[in-house]
């Protein structure tokens, strides 16, 4: 490379060469046991920039790398929190809805929307709310992902939700 530019790159080059280890013991003193690859890339993201905005004469680089490593993972674990807490408030707002005793009709209902999943979404319905399984251990036995099991349950929520809609429209143009 020619100019300041492929100078940069090639001193990053070595600085991440020198850092990797670092970004392996953010990951271990997070706890992260998934996803190695992406909290990797972010951590090497992460670096780069801190690389970039690093001044001299204002303190160690080492310290101001590590901090921005550890940000930048924790921003991550952060944002799949808060997914995660707005899905499983979506799921309890269903089972709340699911569980409640309203009326045979609503039990009626239900029957016939669950008749629109396949037999994989059922059985995920089974081993998730009857079995009491974790997402992990539901994608271990369907062998799939983690991530394939949280968008199986995305979309059979939508199915059930359109289904739901759908009875309910047809009853209320039926009276």
């Amino acid at each position: 490379m020619h100019g300041r530019k492929g100078r940069i790159l090639e001193n990053f080059e070595e600085v991440l060469t020198q850092y990797e280890p670092m970004i392996s013991a953010a990951l271990r003193q997070l706890n992260i046991y998934r996803d190695h690859d992406s909290f990797r890339q972010a951590g090497r993201v992460a670096l780069w920039q801190a690389w970039t905005r690093y001044e001299e004469g204002r303190g160690h680089f080492a310290p101001f790398a590590s901090i921005s490593i550890r940000g930048a993972m924790l921003d991550i674990i952060k944002r799949e929190v808060r997914f995660e807490e707005n899905v499983m408030q979506t799921e309890e707002k269903y089972l709340n809805d699911v569980e409640s005793p309203a009326t045979i009709q609503w039990s009626d209902r239900l029957s016939q929307a669950f008749k629109i999943l396949n037999d994989a979404e059922r059985e995920f319905i089974h081993w998730y709310f009857v079995e009491g399984l974790s997402q992990a251990e539901c994608a271990e036995k369907a062998g799939v992902s983690v991530a394939g099991i949280k968008k199986r349950r995305h979309r059979m929520f939508v199915k059930l939700k359109g289904a739901l809609q759908d009875n309910t429209t047809k009853e209320i143009l039926s009276v």
